[in-house]
């Protein structure tokens, strides 16, 4: 069934896939973003959420059937965290009022749900893994949480059904993303061809030995549609990743190999890309000039930081996707695929050489 979407978000990562999809099914879409980037087929919608009159303003013609926030801030700490994203998710729902609202309102969060804040990630007393839905929320604040209380809260006042979505680390396209492992991985592997430095894996030995998972935002954006249109699946949160399992120690050589690098031995030592990739952007200006890149800025592709968080995790993580798979969601996609795909985009698109 469509009808009209609204995408806020649309320009990251899971909004830019999940705009495609819509307008593949048939929707009419709305690509809501500070500064909108042309897709096809989706109506840009600029608003800062953090201003709410200018957001009223802007949502003010618009009637979406359902509403899929992909978009988040990220501040100095837990605390600013917590007051900004939940201001942005209370000004866009308040903005689509008074009017007919949406009957649907899906929330992208995360893992973080079960392994804490930044601040606190992967510390102290956490559920057993695979993470099930059902062991709800740690004793720590928590601006996933937030998020979701403003999403119920109007969904209690306004009549609408919600969703909520948690996947792992995300694979797919997007310039200037705070979270971008597949691209950050790209570039890290461009740069070691580039220089003949070791391929390194720059994580703990708990992650390359141990069974994980990823999230294609592809996926992502099926298991939105599907909640959005599937009654049974209304007032719930779902886990979502891709369905398989790797180690990393499978999963960097098949990186290597597509990239024509050889994979340096793992030798246990924590190797952070932040460091490695201190002084490339430089090296990176050079590189684009020299094969007519589209994006110099090594910054606006690299998110070191968050690929080193993911893969510096002294824990198992691992995502069981049994709640949605008894409802009918059957979705899957394999996570070399996802890299591969994205790789091939990317050099596609100019943004890897």
């Amino acid at each position: 069934m469509a009808g009209t979407a609204l995408v806020v978000g649309a320009s990251g990562i899971v909004g830019s896939a999940t705009a495609k999809l819509l307008v593949e099914q048939g929707w009419d879409v709305h690509g809501l973003a500070r500064r909108p980037t042309a897709q096809d087929a989706v109506t840009g919608v600029a608003a800062d959420l953090l201003d709410a009159a200018a957001t009223k303003s802007a949502l003010a013609d618009l009637r979406p059937d359902a509403v899929f926030i992909t978009t988040w801030l990220r501040q100095d700490n837990e605390a600013e965290n917590i007051r900004v994203n939940a201001a942005m998710v209370r000004n866009l729902l308040d903005g689509l009022r008074p009017t007919e609202g949406p009957r649907h309102v899906a929330l992208v969060t995360g893992l973080k749900h079960y392994l804490g804040p930044f601040e606190a990630y992967g510390k102290g007393a956490l559920p057993q893994t695979p993470f099930r839905e059902e062991q709800g929320r740690l004793e720590v604040e928590n601006f996933y949480y937030a998020q979701e209380d403003e999403v119920f809260a109007a969904a209690a006042r306004d009549g609408f059904t919600w969703s909520v979505h948690r996947p792992h680390t995300v694979i797919g396209k997007a310039v200037g993303n705070a979270m971008n492992m597949g691209t950050t991985l790209a570039v890290y592997a461009t740069l070691c061809k580039e220089t003949g430095r070791p391929f390194r894996f720059p994580g703990s030995a708990a992650q390359w030995e141990s069974l994980t998972d990823m999230t294609d935002a592809r996926q992502l954006a099926r298991q939105l549609l599907w909640a959005a249109t599937t009654p049974a699946a209304a007032n719930e949160a779902f886990n979502i990743v891709n369905g398989d399992v790797f180690r990393w120690s499978w999963m960097w050589a098949r990186i290597a190999a597509w990239f024509g690098v050889e994979p340096a031995p793992f030798d246990g030592t924590v190797q952070p890309l932040e460091t490695q990739m201190a002084d490339d952007a430089g090296l990176w200006r050079q590189i684009a000039a020299r094969e007519g890149l589209a994006e110099p800025d090594l910054s606006r592709l690299a998110s070191a930081w968050h690929t080193d968080a993911d893969l510096g995790r002294p824990i198992e993580v691992v995502t069981d996707m049994s709640k949605s798979r008894r409802l009918g969601f059957t979705a899957y996609q394999p996570t070399d695929d996802a890299f591969f795909d994205l790789f091939a985009e990317l050099r596609t698109e100019r943004l890897i050489p």
